[in-house]
């Protein structure tokens, strides 16, 4: 037990920290995209940008606009921020659920969790982490929003927590009522179409591409489910509104109804697939090599010990 959590720890921290780094450009240009609202196009500095309703952009059309008004460097504002947070994200999430599947296990004779339990476990596992990573989140959609060129990313931490305090670092957690289900059921989704698959192979394991194909469709399928409640949490952050997640969402489908609930799941999409796939890809490997690295390095400390009785 101790050499699978340290394993799955490891693992998704590193897979984490490094498909989101090099995934950054699309989370930066998917955040603005969320957060853009017609009501944010009423401070236009010029007459060029007041015909511009930056709302109905498309991914391409968004990412040229960026590029021609702010340069490259603004898809890699926050990139120290954001790989710390997916790092720490991941390693706590299964920490939790690894932890959780264990004592799951204990309680029903060794039986593996099914569909109905590894939801309720991944629910779980997500709200234990929040505490610590929703302020990071909340602080690196504020860089990647940020519309003050001078202002650091350490003056704009402390400028939100003079602003709103500590509790302002926790704007749209009530989102995370539903988005909370989004791991869920991603990792749902990979793990027990994985444990079809390998039940007959004495590696138990995935190679690297059938990992990241199952990843694509995994996150797919979570992503979609839940999008609008994420786009909702990426508005909350960004403005000053003080509403509920119902409400927001009401307010949000009578201004564009579907189409505005899914604005900016294009980037979301393409971002989150190909970095779920790379992640669940690059911890599968690294997983089985540290489990494995641990069990010889077990099994040698085992027969020394014997070797000296």
């Amino acid at each position: 037990m101790p050499e699978t959590i340290i394993s799955e720890v490891l693992s998704a921290s590193v897979g984490g920290a490094i498909s989101a780094s090099i995934l950054y450009p699309l989370e930066v240009l998917k955040t603005k995209m969320q957060a853009e609202t017609k009501s944010s196009n009423d401070d236009k500095e010029t007459e060029e940008e007041e015909e511009e309703d930056r709302s109905k952009f498309s991914m391409v059309e968004y990412a040229s606009y960026l590029h021609k008004t702010h340069g490259i460097g603004v898809f890699f504002a926050g990139i120290e921020t954001s790989a710390f947070q997916s790092a720490t994200e991941k390693a706590l999430y299964f920490f939790a659920y690894t932890g959780l599947k264990g004592i799951y296990r204990g309680l029903n004779g060794g039986a593996a969790p099914k569909t109905l339990s590894s939801l309720v476990i991944g629910c779980i596992a997500e709200w234990a982490h929040l505490p610590i990573t929703l302020p990071l989140d909340c602080w690196t959609t504020a860089i990647q929003t940020n519309k003050i060129p001078s202002q650091g990313p350490i003056q704009l931490l402390l400028a939100m927590l003079s602003d709103k305090g500590l509790k302002g670092m926790y704007k749209g957690i009530q989102a995370y009522t539903v988005l909370c289900l989004k791991p869920a059921l991603q990792y749902t989704v990979f793990e027990q179409v994985k444990a079809a698959v390998v039940s007959s192979r004495p590696s138990n394991m995935l190679n690297a591409a059938e990992a990241f194909a199952l990843g694509m469709v995994a996150r797919t399928i979570s992503t979609v489910l839940i999008f609008p409640y994420l786009r909702a949490k990426v508005v909350l952050q960004t403005s000053g509104r003080k509403v509920g997640i119902p409400e927001l969402l009401g307010d949000m489908y009578q201004q564009g109804g579907v189409k505005n609930l899914y604005q900016g799941i294009g980037p979301e999409l393409t971002r989150g697939v190909l970095s779920s796939a790379l992640m669940l890809t690059i911890k599968d490997q690294i997983g089985h090599f540290i489990q494995s690295t641990l069990a010889s390095s077990s099994q040698q400390q085992r027969r020394k010990l014997k070797k000296r009785i």
